[in-house]
């Protein structure tokens, strides 16, 4: 862990675990690229990136559990507050829940492919994009309201 020796190798894996939390995160960014939603195609990757970036930079630094949940616990809470600005209530309504819901899943995403829970990650990559997709179009047509 921290002030241990780092190879190559590891640098170049942890590369690839973020290009592979990247990669999931395209489907949902392009669902709500797509839809012109207020988060798309640039910040659910980024989002992606980045959490997995700090939840590797995490298990890198720290070796006690404690530490590592508290990091965990910050992307939590930082994909909340990050969603929490995507929620914009008019009137009588409100918009962005989902939007918000899929920023918190995206960071859920990242933080899987850094403890090499690829299944996890897959997983919640593909409900994510179906449930937004799909679903929207259900809902639309219960509600008799645009897409």
């Amino acid at each position: 862990m921290y002030g241990s020796e780092f190879s190559l190798a590891e640098a170049l894996h942890n590369l690839m675990q973020m290009g592979v939390a990247y990669l999931l995160a395209l489907p949902i960014a392009w669902n709500r690229e797509e839809k012109s939603r207020s988060a798309g195609l640039r910040t659910y990757p980024l989002v992606a990136m980045a959490c997995c970036g700090f939840m590797l930079t995490g298990i890198y630094i720290f070796s006690e559990e404690h530490a590592l949940s508290r990091v965990f616990q910050g992307i939590i809470g930082g994909m909340g507050f990050i969603g929490g600005g995507a929620i914009l209530k008019n009137k009588d309504s409100v918009k962005g829940t989902a939007t918000a819901a899929s920023l918190w899943g995206t960071g859920a995403i990242a933080v899987a492919v850094a403890w090499k829970l690829y299944e996890i990650a897959a997983t919640l990559s593909l409900v994510s994009f179906l449930t937004l997709s799909v679903l929207q179009q259900l809902k639309t047509k219960i509600n008799g309201e645009e897409a």
